[in-house]
């Protein structure tokens, strides 16, 4: 049987490195400034919607950021793993906003926002297959695998 899988510090600075990409990316796209869709015909309704969205979704990148430069702390040896399991726990996935409100972004916010969620579920699964040690939980593919091959040699 293979060793189980572990996260690199290439892992985490290739992460890092996106990250910081896609949280200014984040930033630039929510500045004010001309992107309100005018599917809306409340400017104050659309431009709540966007600030409440601009808000999940930054804080969203920066809890992966703070993620990510714990495992970086730990990596270079100014955090022990005790601290890091103790204290570099990944928040909880945030609630997605209000389907009423997230239709009068434009459609390139929307996708940016679905990236964001995206890029936070990846960083959630690192969290937790490091939090378990990386032990492989066998699904029931591997089960079934498992038992077809144990009825092949018992023929």
């Amino acid at each position: 049987m293979a060793a189980p899988a572990d996260i690199s510090p290439t892992i985490v600075e290739t992460l890092y490195r996106d990250a910081l990409d896609l949280a200014d990316e984040t930033r630039a796209a929510f500045d004010l400034s001309g992107r309100l869709d005018q599917v809306s015909s409340d400017e104050d309704l659309a431009r709540i919607a966007l600030s409440c969205e601009a808000l999940r979704t930054t804080t969203r990148m920066m809890h992966a950021i703070a993620w990510l430069l714990n495992h970086r702390a730990f990596f270079a040896g100014e955090l022990s793993e005790f601290q890091l399991r103790r204290h570099g726990r990944l928040p909880p996935a945030q609630s997605d906003g209000d389907p009423q409100q997230l239709i009068m972004l434009d459609p390139e916010l929307r996708q940016l926002v679905d990236r964001t969620k995206r890029f936070y579920d990846r960083i959630a699964r690192l969290d937790r297959a490091w939090r378990d040690h990386f032990a492989m939980q066998p699904a029931a593919v591997h089960r079934l695998r498992e038992r077809l091959g144990n009825a092949v040699q018992r023929l």
